[in-house]
């Protein structure tokens, strides 16, 4: 093992980096993530045995093995092997990204985020005049999308998803736990004929449904009304809706009553246009996180807008009383 004399460590400007061939890097990481020297020299364009030569040129260096060669012709990391090339593989990433970005225009105050179309509209949007008040330095663009954003070639600076919070490579900071209740107009709730007052009310009223597309583990009706234990009420019953929004309009309009999530719901009860008609709740499978890459965490446009989306996460949690 390198380390470092006491000059470099304090810096010395004469500090030389101890490296070894740069080329037999790249090339024992790729078959590192393969563990086949054919497959990587196809990626990489190169014959199985130009990668065996680099692994080897690369061992020497080290004076370590860095594979076991198999009987089957396959190839195993040795202990060593498999700590450096995961300590290699991050650095490669690191390199690929300040490439990347080396060759854009110059965006420093400028933010790209990608986030849910829904969370983007009914959340994220009426709220973003908070941010630019905060810090008039930065500009943000927004970008939509079911799927993940990659943050290489998608250009994306921050991400704000629905899920478990495992995003390999990123940091990732819980913005909102999401929790599912009914909601109604002031109207319907104060029906002399129809009173809301528990659950099992509900059999009384029209169910406004969501459609789950692409989401199996929504917290529907028939869900909600399950975990909670509650009996006959239908759940399945009522209209249909392809988006969280349409249904809350159906029901800011008298037609019934919504599944509402805390995450979307907030401008609603704030304005009066729907109220919970009882406490009661179902956490839902997933939560929402914002995401960036952990090696530009500390850029001081990402820092400043991951700081403001916490505090306003927090502010909206507590309106909603969840």
């Amino acid at each position: 093992m390198f380390y470092a004399s006491a000059q470099e460590q304090l810096g010395h400007p004469m500090t030389r980096r101890h490296l070894p061939p740069l080329t037999a890097l790249r090339v024992f990481e790729a078959a590192a993530r393969h563990l086949n020297f054919e497959r990587a020299g196809d990626e990489l364009a190169v014959t199985a045995s130009a990668v065996g030569q680099q692994v080897r040129t690369l061992e020497a260096w080290l004076k370590r093995p860095l594979f076991v060669r198999l009987p089957s012709k396959g190839v195993a990391l040795t202990a060593m092997g498999e700590r450096y090339a995961a300590s290699l593989s991050q650095l490669l990433d690191q390199l690929n990204e300040a490439t990347i970005k080396a060759l854009r225009p110059d965006t420093a105050n400028v933010l790209t985020v990608s986030t849910l179309p829904s969370l983007a509209t009914s959340w994220l949007i009426p709220r973003l005049g908070g941010f630019k008040a905060r810090h008039p330095e930065f500009e943000v663009r927004i970008s939509v999308s079911h799927g993940l954003a990659d943050f290489i070639s998608d250009d994306v600076d921050v991400g704000i998803r629905s899920g478990r919070g495992v995003y390999p490579g990123l940091r990732s900071d819980l913005l909102m736990e999401e929790n599912f209740f009914p909601v109604c107009s002031a109207a319907l709730l104060n029906d002399p004929d129809r009173p809301l007052r528990e659950p099992a009310d509900l059999r009384h009223h029209t169910l406004l449904q969501e459609i789950p597309e692409g989401e199996p583990d929504r917290v529907t009706w028939p869900r909600w009304l399950e975990l909670l234990g509650v009996e006959g009420v239908d759940g399945n019953r009522g209209p249909q809706f392809s988006h969280t929004f349409l249904s809350l309009q159906a029901a800011a309009s008298g037609q019934g009553v919504a599944m509402a999530t805390s995450v979307l719901i907030g401008d609603y009860l704030d304005a009066g246009r729907l109220v919970r008609p009882f406490p009661q709740q179902v956490r839902g499978p997933y939560q929402y996180y914002v995401v960036c890459l952990e090696a530009s965490a500390m850029r001081p446009a990402i820092r400043a807008f991951r700081e403001w989306l916490l505090d306003e996460a927090a502010a909206h949690l507590a309106q909603v009383g969840t």
